[in-house]
């Protein structure tokens, strides 16, 4: 044992001081989320920004700077939003888990106070509770025996009983029993730390809108590849000089919609934020969005549905003992057992009784479900048990065991009451079985403990609200099932059929499944029979939340698709959960699930927009370049999806309304893209080819003004007297910046075909939208451009350029007719008759819970 270590009483605060500075302390940063750095580094330098960035060196190193500005200064600006965003979330997520870190229980000079994992030092006594983790590596050193759940370290779910001297690794969860341990692990090199550190670090698990959104950019990917591949090589067999491939470079990767990765971002940044306003902390980035997928809400009952408060009802006499025996014999068992929980709290409130040491003990675990003290003299002398009767029932004498104290017990239970058996012998005085798997003589009863549990606020309410909305409620629990069926019954929550943890354990893994599926209420459910039944629904193919709170949850936490804990519970529970309930309260899920689904509204619209641009853009370049005509973009150009889609995303994101999405998101996709890209296709060829031969024609003739010519000049870099060369780079210019213009103005277009400002523009959407700021977003969006294009300079930089009214008399002549098709083939379904496609479901505006 160290210098200045007693046996019980810890370090002198003195002591703790100087080994800390020592650098002997547990000082370890827990992360909530990705760290500054980090945030900023990858925000920063994606994979799509690091292709930018590198055309954008060489453009620089071939001396074309404004078309390096424009390639990489959208990826700039998107990269600053989405970094400002999440970092203006991180701080106010980090100041909530700051308040909200696991506390310890450090006995310094036998003094025993709370403190922070962070002020634990070598050698350092920690107070050791049902419920608790162990956050460093030790020994036990005082106190009787405890049973542990190793479950995190090693899978197994078996309780390991320890004794006085044996080690205890951290991460591994206190059970039952109490006992102080002392710290010889600390810092990086603990289990807790590595463990707590995975469970609480920035993990980006992705969700199913996330994973159809990967594949949708996937695809583009994949195809831009190609086009790139033999646009490039066609560019080589022509012998273009090295800055014109290099441009032509820019264009290409400029269609891949980079920008929806930080989109995503910055809607799960926010989303967070709101929620953590409501009460709730969000420590998976995506958690918000993973509750509106899930359609199996798991949850536990005592502490979760419950409050973690019981009171005493009443007792029932069965053996010889009046009411007042047996009060004072349940009375005395209570004060006795050990390590308080709930229920011997209760008792000991409502019974009288006193407290005694007895000779051996077996404390109460999930697994068990009872408890048991064994003494030579006194009222309790021998053998007494009290826990679960169907628990208990194996370990009754035969003629005890009688099928009228089961429909007792069952009528109770049937009722939304707890029923505990209390029993003994005073023919043995002391357990069988050794240490490891202790046994219990056979058992007469005595009487019944009858608790009454209290439901949370709100209960009813919300989860009868998450209901109505698709989301199916499984209520799983260690009591029995008859109990938990009636307190469903109580708060008026939606459930059927119920199943006995017991009854589970003897079917086979075909009825098990079919089991799960079919049943709502499950009792005497054993913590790793939790973990199956969450893992039978995943492999149905369901996507399942799980609430729970306490050490016998975190299994099931960790591996439902969404874990989330009561922040009164343990410690280890809130550590795995993605969300954190601060108040207990399960009224901030309801706006969890609203949130959600606003954060699917905008992140769809999003995706609508940016792969109707990057579908117009590859079939126009597609079409024209098959038309053997010039290139239709310019690097600069690709600068203006900062109109069409950077600054629209961002605020139609911002300003998303919760919406149930009732169709799948990639037949979405298809129904609105390519419709969008096929008729903007057509046109935007439409207006290249015929200013391109116009302005050809016109050039050759001398038809063009000479402040025309000199534009020309001034912008190609060569002369009139060049002849074809010059009247084909002219052309080129022109019909590059009809296209480009025709494109930006019907993704403004596109803003009101999403969010209807009139009925005019319903048709994607059936109903006009009551929020009209998309639609004056489109109008100062279309404003903003429109001074872009007569202002000469401004014009220069995103390599557009007119000559006369022409350009602009032709796209607004066009634009009309491109919405009308649009419109008419939404209200009459075209496209989809066309494919044979069966109508699809409508989304709906979502009555939030």
């Amino acid at each position: 044992m160290a210098e200045n270590v007693a046996t019980t009483g810890g370090l002198s605060e003195a002591e703790a001081t100087r080994r800390r500075e020592s650098g002997e302390g547990n000082a370890v940063r827990i992360a909530t989320s990705r760290s500054y750095v980090t945030v900023i580094r990858t925000n920063l330098f994606s994979f799509f920004n690091n292709i930018l960035f590198t055309i954008g060196i060489a453009l620089i190193v071939l001396g074309e700077w404004n078309d390096a500005m424009t390639s990489v200064g959208l990826g700039l600006v998107n990269a600053i939003i989405s970094t400002v965003q999440e970092l203006r979330a991180k701080r106010q997520l980090d100041r909530i888990a700051l308040l909200n870190r696991p506390k310890v229980k450090l006995v310094r000079g036998g003094v025993e106070r709370a403190g922070d994992p962070d002020e634990i030092v070598k050698s350092d006594h920690l107070r050791l509770r049902p419920g608790d983790q162990v956050l460093v590596d030790g020994s036990l050193i005082d106190g009787g025996v405890l049973e542990v759940d190793e479950s995190l370290l090693t899978g197994e779910s078996q309780a390991v009983r320890k004794s006085v001297g044996d080690p205890l690794l951290s991460g591994s969860i206190c059970l039952s029993g109490e006992g102080t341990y002392e710290a010889e692990v600390v810092g990086a090199d603990s289990y807790a730390n590595k463990l707590t550190a995975e469970a609480r670090a920035f993990q980006f698990i992705k969700t199913p809108l996330q994973k159809q959104i990967d594949f949708a950019v996937r695809l583009v990917m994949l195809i831009v590849v190609l086009m790139s591949g033999t646009i490039l090589v066609s560019a080589l067999l022509q012998d273009l000089p090295g800055t014109r491939i290099v441009q032509l470079a820019a264009v290409l990767s400029g269609q891949v919609p980079y920008g929806l990765f930080f989109v995503i971002v910055v809607a799960y940044s926010l989303g967070a934020a709101a929620i953590a306003r409501q009460g709730a902390l969000v420590q998976q980035i995506n958690a918000v969005e993973s509750l509106s997928d899930a359609d199996i809400l798991c949850v536990d009952k005592t502490g979760t549905l419950t409050t973690n408060a019981l009171s005493l009802d009443r007792i029932e006499t069965i053996g010889e003992e009046s009411q007042d025996q047996l009060g004072s014999l349940i009375g005395t068992y209570a004060r006795s057992v050990g390590s308080p929980n709930q229920t011997t709290t209760a008792l000991a409130a409502g019974l009288p009784g006193d407290a005694l040491t007895p000779d051996n003990v077996i404390a109460f675990s999930s697994g068990r479900k009872w408890s048991a003290v064994a003494f030579a003299t006194g009222p309790l002398a021998g053998v007494h048990a009290l826990g679960a009767y169907e628990m208990l029932v194996p370990h009754l004498a035969r003629s005890a065991a009688t099928e009228d104290l089961a429909r007792r017990v069952a009528t109770i239970a049937e009722s939304g009451l707890r029923v505990l058996l209390f029993a003994g012998s005073t023919e043995e005085t002391a357990f069988s079985g050794d240490d490891d798997a202790p046994g219990l003589p056979p058992l007469q009863p005595l009487g019944l403990v009858i608790l009454a549990d209290v439901l949370r606020p709100n209960v009813g309410e919300t989860f009868a609200a998450f209901a109505a909305l698709g989301l199916r409620l499984k209520i799983i629990s260690g009591d029995d099932p008859n109990t938990v069926a009636a307190l469903a019954r109580q708060a008026d929550l939606p459930v059927e059929g119920l199943v006995s943890g017991p009854d589970l354990a003897g079917l086979n893994s075909a009825d098990f499944a079919a089991t799960v599926e079919e049943t709502d209420v499950f009792g005497r459910i054993a913590p790793a029979q939790k973990e199956q039944i969450v893992t039978a629904l995943i492999a149905k193919g369901h996507h399942v939340a799980m609430v729970g709170d306490g050490v016998n949850d975190v299994l099931a936490l960790k591996k439902a698709q969404l874990g989330i804990a009561m922040n009164s519970g343990s410690a280890a529970a809130r550590n795995v959960a993605d969300i954190v309930l601060l108040n207990d309260d399960f009224q901030p899920l309801r706006a969890a699930f609203s949130e959600g689904q606003r954060v699917l509204s905008g992140m769809t619209t999003a995706l609508l927009l940016f792969l109707s641009r990057v579908a117009s853009s590859i079939l126009a370049i597609i079409a024209i370049t098959m038309l053997g005509l010039t290139f239709p973009f310019e690097p600069a150009q690709m600068a203006l999806t900062l109109f069409t889609v950077g600054i629209p995303t961002f605020f139609l994101t911002l300003w998303a309304r919760p919406v149930v999405l009732a169709e799948d998101l990639i037949r979405k996709l298809v129904r609105f893209v390519i419709p969008v890209a096929v008729v903007t296709m057509v046109f935007g060829v439409g207006l290249y080819t015929f200013h391109f031969e116009r302005v050809q024609i016109d050039v050759q003739a001398y038809n063009i003004p000479d402040f025309g010519l000199q534009n020309f000049e001034r912008v190609t870099g060569l002369s009139v007297d060049d002849g074809p060369e010059f009247a084909e780079a002219a052309a080129t210019i022109v019909a590059q910046s009809a296209l480009s213009m025709f494109i930006t103005f019907t993704a403004f277009v596109l803003i009101l075909f999403l969010a209807p400002p009139i009925r005019l523009f319903t048709g994607w959407v059936p109903k006009v939208t009551p929020d009209k700021r998309p639609t004056i977003m489109a109008g100062a969006l279309a404003v903003v451009f429109g001074v872009v294009l007569v202002n000469g300079t401004l014009a220069d930089y995103f390599g557009l350029i007119t000559v006369g009214p022409g350009v602009y008399l032709s796209v607004a002549a066009v634009l009309p007719l491109w919405t009308a098709i649009l419109l008419l083939n939404w209200r009459f379904r075209w496209f989809e008759r066309f494919l044979g496609l069966a109508s699809a479901p409508r989304d709906r505006q979502s009555t939030s819970p």
